[in-house]
């Protein structure tokens, strides 16, 4: 299966413009010698995921699940386990489900939210490495508005024609039918808005994944706090897509991410295990 990486897209979006940028970010890309190895890397940084999800107070109870594609096989993923907080969550933990619900590794159950809507996402977007849902509290509020994120500042611009919205709600989660609609309705995009339910995100790493759902909960923030104060006002359209193109590309999600990554690393190595 052919993934965009960040490395691939690194000198076609960041490179004629910012060529030591574009550089730096080809030199962090890690290169693998084995698919083990691959593998491994994408756990960690899926475990680190839970880990600033947890900081970011992303996490409810058993909601939420964020997943990444095994580099060897495209029809599995790996996601976490139910029921274990995200704060505590590590590399090995994971659980590897394959598209049809069955638990290939793992000792624990999967949320059945998680495999309903996660499979049916991977299956419709081959070029989806991994994707990030939760019931975050500004997600939540703009979902009861049954709104898209605006563009109104310069980091909301990465969404900008480049969001989705399912505009209906039908209790939780838990049927493949279901997990079809969204994924048909996320299309293309990076992102969703799931009425009356919270954001979605995906990326074709494990950090531009994570990233988008920060930035988009954040953007939900800075959107309810402008429309509680006014009418925000609309950046146009042409300076919306010229903005688009600097802060929504892939790479760009991932290098937003990577500071992130490093610190909660350092700050809870034990993640690694």
């Amino acid at each position: 299966m052919a993934e965009s990486t960040p490395a691939a897209a690194a000198d076609d979006q960041v490179g004629e413009n910012f060529p030591m940028v574009a550089n730096w970010v080809m030199s962090q890309i890690p290169q693998f010698d084995s698919v083990e190895d691959e593998r491994q890397h994408r756990k960690e940084r899926l475990a680190a995921s839970f880990r600033l999800f947890a900081k970011f107070g992303f996490d409810e109870g058993v909601a939420g699940h964020i997943t990444v594609r095994d580099p060897e096989h495209s029809d599995h993923f790996w996601v976490n386990p139910f029921a274990l907080d995200f704060s505590l969550i590590k590399a090995s933990d994971l659980v590897c489900c394959d598209h049809s619900g069955n638990v290939i590794i793992g000792d624990r159950p999967v949320n059945d939210a998680a495999f309903a809507i996660h499979s049916q996402v991977h299956q419709a977007r081959p070029d989806v490495v991994a994707a990030a849902h939760s019931h975050s509290m500004h997600g939540k509020a703009l979902a009861a508005l049954h709104s898209p994120i605006l563009p109104i500042t310069q980091d909301s611009c990465a969404f900008y024609n480049d969001q989705a919205l399912m505009d209906d709600f039908t209790g939780v989660v838990l049927d493949i039918e279901e997990g079809k609609k969204i994924a048909a309705t996320l299309g293309g995009t990076k992102a969703i808005v799931l009425a009356n339910h919270g954001l979605l995100t995906v990326g074709t790493s494990v950090e531009a994944a994570v990233w988008w759902f920060i930035t988009m909960d954040r953007s939900a923030n800075a959107q309810l706090l402008a429309m509680a104060a006014g009418e925000p006002k609309l950046i146009d359209d042409e300076a919306a897509a010229q903005t688009y193109g600097q802060v929504g590309s892939e790479v760009a999600g991932w290098v937003m991410a990577y500071p992130l990554f490093e610190r909660i690393i350092k700050e809870q190595p034990d993640l690694l295990d």
